[in-house]
Order: C-alpha cells, then structure tokens, then sequence
C-alpha cells in the first residue's frame, strides 16, 4: 500500500504566478540534460513538454513529483490517478480534509470588498470634481452661495452617477462566480454521496451527469455518450464530445477533449472525473483573476484635463502672487484688500464651466450606453470610444446570433440553399435561386425527411421569438425539415441515441403507407463508412462514390459549415423489436446538411462602419480556424478573396513572456484559437 501524498501550493515568486511542470513518467524516460530548464525570456518555446501557464497558484508540489493541472489533459488516467493518489473507492475523510488546510476550498476568491461609503469617495478622485470643488470653495470664499450651490450640486451629479455605473458594473462581474455549481456527486471513504461543491479536493472522484453544471476541473476517466456545453468559456456554440483519450500537451482549451471544466454544463451523457484543479486553479478562476486585474488605464481625456488643470493652477498661483507683491510693495494697499482682488482672480480664472460641460457630455454619453444594454462602470471610459483605433470582439452571441441554421442541402447531384436563420419556422429550400417543392426532388425529400424523424428537438415559442428545446445541431435540422414541409406522420419504434463513440443517432420509423424504414442522422465519415449506395437526385440508388462525397465534404468544411450526413435502409423484420449497432449497415447515402452559426446582420453594418472610421476589428473565439475565417469573411472582418492571417492560442504560448505581456508587439492578425 504506497502512502499517502502530501499535497502543497508552490509559488513562482520570479515568475509571478507562472509555472511549468514535466510530468514524472516524462522526466524519467528522457536524459537528465534538460532537466533543469528555466522559462525565462524563451518562455519554454521548443520545448513541448514544458509549457508556461498563465494563472497563480497552478503547480503543486508531492512526494512523486511536480503536478500542474494544466497538464492533465495530456496524460493518461493511470498517470492522473497516479500523480493525485485517487483511489477507485475515492479519498477518505482524513485525506479531503489535509488537502482542503493545505489548498483551500473550491470557491473563487472574492476581492477586497470596499464599503459603499468608500467606493462613493472615490469618485471624487478626479481632475473633473477638482476643478468644480475648486471652484465651490473659491465661490464659498467670496459668498456667492448661488454659484457655490449649483457648482457643488453638479461634483455631486458627477460622483452618483458614476457610483450607480460602478456598482452595476461590480454586479455584471460578480455573476461569473454564480456559475460555479452548489453540490456535487463525490466518492468519499469508499461510497458516493452529495457533498458541497467547496468541500472538493484534488483527487476527488466525482460524478456527473446530463443538466449538471460541473463543480471543478476533471479529468475524466469514464464516460457514456459525455457531451458538455464549454460556450461560457470558450464560445462554442456546439456542445462538445469528450472523451477518456489524452491530447497533446499544447491542445488550446476547446481542443481538451479528455477536460471536464469548472462552470460548463453537461448537455448529455454521463461521466466520472478526477479533480485536477479547484477555486481559483481552475480554468473559470483563471478568468476571474485576469477581470480582477486588468490594469487601471488613464482615459485621453483625463490626462489632457488633468495637464490643463496642472497648468491652470500654476499660472493663478502665479499671477496670484505678483498681484500681492505688486499692490503691497508697489501701491501699499491694504493686505485685506489684495487677498480679495487675489480670490476674486482665482474664482474668474477657474474655469468652472469647463468641466460642467464635460460632465453632462459624459453623463449623456452613458445613458446613450445604457440604453444600447451597455454597463459603463466610470463616466470618464465613455470618452475613450473616440479614442478607439481596435475592436476585439467575441464571436458567438455578439457577432453572431448563437442559433445553429441549415444553410445548405446537397442530397444526389443537386445543392440547395436554405434562407432564413434562427429557430423560426421562415424561409425556404431553393436551388438556383429558385424555390422547389421537395416532392419533385425525392432524394431532397429522403433527406429531410431523415433529419425531421431521427430528431428529439423541439422548437417552441418563447417571449423572445423561437427556441429550441434539446441539441442545438438537432434544432437547426428540425426547422429544415419544417422548410421542407415536414416532418411526415410517422411512428418511432426504436432508437439508437447518439453516443461519441460512433457518432451518429438511429431511429426505426413506420411511416404512413409505407414500409418500415432506419433512419441514420451523424458524422459524415462514419455513414459513409456504413454505406453501400447512394441515392441519386430521381430517388434511384446507384453504388457509393465515396471520393466524390468526400470532395465535397471538403469543400463544405472550408466555408466553415458543419456538416452532418443522412443516410436510411428498409428495416428487416428482426429490427422491429431490436437493434444493435452492428445492424446499422448496407446503407442508402441520402446527402449532407451544412449548419453555421449565422451572423448578426447588425453586426456587419457595424463592422462596416468601424473600418469606415479607420477602427480596425479582431475576432477572438474559440471555432475551429476554418470556421473562425468563413465567419470573419461574411462579416467583413477577413478579405473574402485573398489568405487571412491567424493567430493561434498556441502562437500565444510559444512567444515570450516579454512579448505576451506587450501585445502590441504581436502580429496584427485575425484571432482565432482552437
């Protein structure tokens, strides 16, 4: 029995919270000549089993070695279970309780909270409210109350309104930590129960299942049908298929397919997971940490207006001055008499309606924000969209409308184009330009009839227009197959669901009049492995050109559609009362469904008229790069005829440090990680 491993927090100090980490079986099968490697300016690049991870707090430290959750998604499970010591039956008590003193809960850290008093004084801190206080005071001095009162009634418009702002903004931030989920199913001394979410540790075994939000970062190490939803953190639209299988050491955060993350939703399927990483070393606490420091930046406007007031105040203290010294040693006029002259300069020269001005341009600017669903958390920010020479923008649900459509249809030789997006019901099948009616094009009508009845979506009416109510890819062929005219009235008898292990769904349908058929809805690849005819655009059958649909599944991938096949057979008498996978052969391939993600029509207008304005637009997402580019072309962001630059999430990690933390060093390109 190997005894039990002692768990500890290293911290980088040097590298301030950057750390690196070779795993144990990596380190003993290579030579000792790079064992003492330092991340430095090089930043670990060419060597690829040493990586620099962002975030504090990422390695720890145990009797067998360096561990870095970072990691984990490269390793196998034996090597997990190995590192973390998480036995089958899970961690007893004594040990989740040693791991919680030693690494804390798994919660995200809450920032220094700062009273509501507070925060209101510290919109005072302005060169805007220096000059009116300024003001109020030397309008106090020389008892002109009214102005005194109108002055110092504006200073405090200007700190309400930007407390209001500030403490909208703290609540919009703030939502990131009710992501995390409440409970969890956890292994504990040998026997699952419910736990809290903050109790879990390290090692823990915990179980997960179809709507579960997925309390911390897991390795997963068995799954049936496991597909999570990771849009919150990496914007993909689709839910996505994991699996047990490690990935390679630099795979980009949506690539980490053997990666459960701490705030995803599990969409169906079910798993168990090792914990690799809680609190703030988890994935969602790393975009915590890097919202609660983003770096405190002086507005254009600030600066010249604290220049101007700097300048302002040197030449009244000035002339000030020599108007006491001139009227003292030159006129002798009484020393009473020379302050008031020199007050009375001061308040003239004080420009108090400057920063009223700039005050109700700034508060009009805010509410213009507001009203366009816009949180400004300071006055001032507003002023810095005039200053704006690049826009870097989410892609899905802000530049595009995060509703899987059909958008084309090749069934036989023929191409169909669908309009319409969204979940609603509008639009038609065209070809040409042209709009057909699927009954006289039987290999169009095979297909969506397919998709129309190997499909549990639903698409309902909700107070926003249309929604669906299942798989997003299943809720863009459900309304294609309502485009169609469909689906036909039929009667499910079996059912093979969808799992990623073979990536396809099945169905065994009685339709109205006509024989028993199987339905196949899934992955291109795997029908066409499984099929032996294809059906041609009459509805006659003809043998299988593999090579030519690959052609063209080819050419509707590099446009950034995801494509899904249908294919169907009469079913044999045995199948009407069960099927097995083995069974779903021999075939009739009926055509592909291209689906996208389409674009805001808002959002192009408002691309076209940023590059009108000289602001350059970059789109961050974490798409596949064919994907990313076919979007940024429609949007108008990428040209549509010549080659787009990418950069990459590991093109990030293989600059230096110097170079990540200057950005503006780095290649102005289109950014798109996977």
């Amino acid at each position: 029995m190997r005894e039990e491993v002692a768990l500890e927090v290293r911290h980088r100090g040097p590298m301030q919270g950057e750390c690196a980490v070779r795993p144990d079986h990596v380190r003993d099968a290579e030579s000792d000549a790079v064992d003492a490697v330092e991340l430095g300016e090089h930043g670990g690049m060419g060597l690829p089993e040493m990586l620099p991870i962002s975030g504090k707090d990422c390695s720890m430290e145990t009797r067998t070695g360096t561990w870095n959750p970072n990691t984990a998604h490269s390793l196998d499970v034996d090597a997990v279970v190995e590192a973390l010591h998480a036995p089958q039956t899970g961690l007893t008590s004594a040990q989740v309780y040693q791991r919680r003193e030693e690494l804390g809960s798994n919660s995200l850290p809450h920032g220094e909270s700062k009273p509501a008093w507070r925060r209101f004084l510290g919109h005072f801190e302005d060169v805007l409210i220096y000059i009116l206080l300024t003001a109020a005071v030397l309008k106090a001095l020389t008892g002109d109350r009214v102005n005194f009162a109108v002055i110092a009634a504006a200073a405090l418009a200007v700190a309400t309104v930007g407390f209001i702002q500030e403490g909208r903004a703290e609540q919009a931030l703030e939502s990131i930590r009710s992501m995390l989920s409440l409970e969890a199913q956890a292994r504990r001394d040998g026997e699952w129960a419910v736990v809290d979410a903050e109790s879990l540790v390290p090692g823990d075994l915990v179980r997960v299942r179809s709507r579960d939000r997925v309390p911390a970062d897991l390795r997963v190490v068995e799954t049936i049908g496991l597909q999570c939803d990771e849009s919150a953190l990496t914007g993909e639209s689709v839910p996505v298929t994991k699996s047990v299988d490690p990935v390679g050491l630099d795979a980009g955060i949506g690539d980490r397919s053997s990666m459960l993350f701490s705030g995803t939703i599990i969409t169906s399927g079910t798993a168990t997971g090792i914990v690799t990483a809680t609190g703030a070393r988890t994935q969602l606490g790393h975009i915590t940490a890097m919202v609660s420091e983003v770096e405190q930046l002086q507005t254009p406007l600030a600066a010249q207006l604290g220049r101007l007031a700097k300048r302002i105040s040197v030449v009244i203290g000035v002339l000030a001055a020599l108007i006491l010294l001139v009227g003292r040693l030159v006129h002798d006029f009484p020393f009473d008499e020379l302050l008031s002259a020199a007050i009375g300069f001061a308040v003239a020269a004080v420009p108090e309606g400057l920063p009223a001005l700039v005050t109700i341009t700034l508060a009009l600017g805010v509410q213009q924000m507001a009203r366009r669903n816009a949180i400004t958390r300071r006055m001032p920010a507003v002023e810095t969209l005039g200053a704006v020479t690049t826009i870097c923008s989410d892609k899905t649900g802000t530049l595009t409308q995060n509703e899987m459509t059909a958008a084309t249809v090749v069934s036989g030789d023929e191409a169909f184009s669908v309009s319409g997006t969204g979940y609603g019901p509008d639009g038609r099948i065209s070809r040409d330009g042209e709009r057909v009616d699927t009954a006289d094009h039987p290999a169009l009508e095979a297909l969506t009839t397919a998709v129309g009845l190997c499909n549990d979506a639903r698409i309902e009416t909700a107070d926003a227009g249309w929604r669906v109510v299942g798989q997003p890819t299943e809720g863009a062929l459900a309304v294609l197959a309502t485009k169609a005219g469909g689906p036909r009235p039929a009667s499910r008898i079996l059912q093979i669901p969808f799992e990623s292990a073979h990536e396809f769904a099945v169905t065994v349908d009685v339709l109205e009049g006509r024989a028993s058929l199987v339905h196949v809805v899934g992955a291109p690849d795997r029908l066409l492995d499984r099929a032996s005819t294809e059906m041609r655009a009459d509805g006659t059958t003809a043998p299988l050109d593999r090579r030519a649909w690959e052609s063209r599944l080819e050419e509707l991938s590099s446009t950034g559609l995801r494509v899904l096949a249908a294919a169907r057979r009469s079913a044999r008498d045995h199948e009407l009362g069960s099927l097995e996978l083995a069974d779903v052969d021999d075939l009739t391939f009926l055509g592909v469904v291209g689906i996208i993600d389409p674009p805001r029509p808002e959002a192009t207008e408002a691309i076209a008229k940023a590059h009108e304005a000289g602001i350059r637009v970059k789109m961050i997402t974490g798409d596949h790069v064919g994907t990313a580019v076919a979007i940024a072309r429609q949007l108008g962001i990428a040209g549509r005829t010549r080659p787009h630059p990418q950069f990459m999430g590991a093109d990030r990690d293989r600059l230096g440090d110097h170079r990540r933390r200057h950005p503006r060093r780095v290649p102005r390109r289109l950014a798109a990680q996977r």
